[in-house]
């Protein structure tokens, strides 16, 4: 008698959205608290075409003035355009030669697992330049994890595959 192989992986969505709505926590911090910035984007796949079945989770270890209640976690579904946002505090850099960045995983239809990536900060070009993960990277792709924008609002897109794919890391 054969043993039986491995169970096979299972595709992590659909989603269903009302099932969801309630954990859904986007905003990290208050309007009015100090560094507040908003990170806000758009998950498509291959083709350009949005996902609007995706959630995004955000893990940030620290800001400089955390919030009572400071969890540094927040979770958006994204809407029909694929799009999704977190109102949140730029991060402190978390040492060892590190940037400072927001830690992002991707969740949706047809992942047998979640992708995690990073957000990096335009305004940071000397820590950028030195942080271990990003150096390790072609230049060619570095562009990929560093989101756009100033004032306070950042963009970032996230390209599940196809020539703009963003970079994603196996952990």
């Amino acid at each position: 008698m054969s043993r039986p192989g491995p169970t096979p992986s299972q595709t992590i969505g659909p989603f269903f959205r009302f099932g969801l709505e309630w954990m859904a926590g986007r905003d990290l911090v208050p309007d009015r608290h100090p560094g507040r910035i908003v990170v806000r984007g758009q998950v498509v796949d291959a083709d350009d075409v949005p996902v609007p079945d995706a959630v995004v989770e955000l893990w940030q270890a620290m800001c400089l003035e955390p919030p009572p209640g400071w969890t540094g976690f927040g979770r958006s579904l994204t809407d029909d355009q694929g799009c999704y946002h977190f109102t949140t505090a730029k991060p402190v850099a978390p040492g060892d030669g590190q940037a400072p960045h927001l830690q992002l995983s991707v969740f949706a239809r047809g992942l047998l697992q979640r992708l995690v990536t990073r957000i990096y900060f335009p305004d940071e070009f000397t820590a950028n330049a030195s942080d271990p993960l990003l150096r390790r990277l072609p230049a060619h792709r570095r562009d990929t994890l560093v989101a756009s924008g100033a004032g306070g609002i950042l963009s970032f897109d996230i390209h599940l595959q196809g020539p703009h794919e963003t970079v994603f890391f196996a952990y």
